[in-house]
Parts: structure tokens; sequence; C-alpha cells
């Protein structure tokens, strides 16, 4: 039996993860500066005194924030067979502002990240209208 290749948006959705992961990653690293604290339960709160720690941790959040309604998208989309076109466009924006976003934030960049996060949502708007039409 031949696999059915996946739609713009599945892949996307893959590479969202990736995304996701580095930036994971990118967080955990930046508070080296907290050492064995890290190797506790944590009980305590305690942050970083690195800045882009702060920045690094917020971008993370931020994702986090409008992660779960690009995954419904993009598998709504799927399973409803309306992929293509506009949802794929959509996916693709929301997938390229959040990676620029990421350097922007990290490096308080403040206009130009404001305009980053609000084409994210553009892309986000596109999936949707394309769900429901």
């Amino acid at each position: 039996m031949e696999a059915a290749a996946a739609s713009t948006e599945i892949t996307v959705l893959g590479w969202s993860v990736v995304l996701l992961l580095v930036q994971i990653i990118l967080q955990a690293v930046s508070i080296y500066d907290l050492g064995p604290y890290l190797l506790g339960p944590r009980d305590e709160d305690r942050k970083s005194g690195n800045v882009m720690a702060g920045r690094l941790e917020r971008a993370l959040k931020n994702l986090l924030e409008t992660y779960p309604a690009f995954v419904a998208l993009a598998l709504g989309l799927a399973v409803a067979g309306k992929t293509g076109g506009i949802a794929a466009t959509g996916a693709w924006l929301w997938l390229a502002a959040r990676v620029v976003y990421l350097p922007l934030y990290a490096f308080g960049v403040p206009a130009l990240r404001t305009l980053a996060w609000v084409v994210s949502l553009v892309g986000l708007l596109l999936m949707l209208a394309r769900l429901l039409s």
C-alpha cells in the first residue's frame, strides 16, 4: 500500500515541532547560571540573572500561547480535506513569522518583534478562514 503524501500543513506542523524543540533547548541552556538549583526540585522560585534567559523564556511562553491553535488548525484542515491554498500559505506564514520572532525577541528588537507576532496571527486567521469555508 502506498502512503499518501503529507499535506503542506502537516509538513509545517512537523517543522513547528523543530521550532518548539529549538526554543525549549535555547531557553534551558540560557539559565546555566542557576547551576545546582536546576538539578533539584526547584521548590523555591529563582530567576536567572541573564537578560537573554528571561527573553528566551518569555518568547517560549509566547509561542505556547498560539501553538495549540496552530496544531488544531493544521490537524483540522488535514482531517477535513481542506489543505492547500490559503491554508498552506497561512501555515508557512505562521511558522516563518515565529522563526523571525525568536531572534527579534531574544535581542530585544521591539517594533519588528510585534510585527512578526501580528504576521503569525494573520497566518492563523488564513488557516481558520479556510477551515470554516
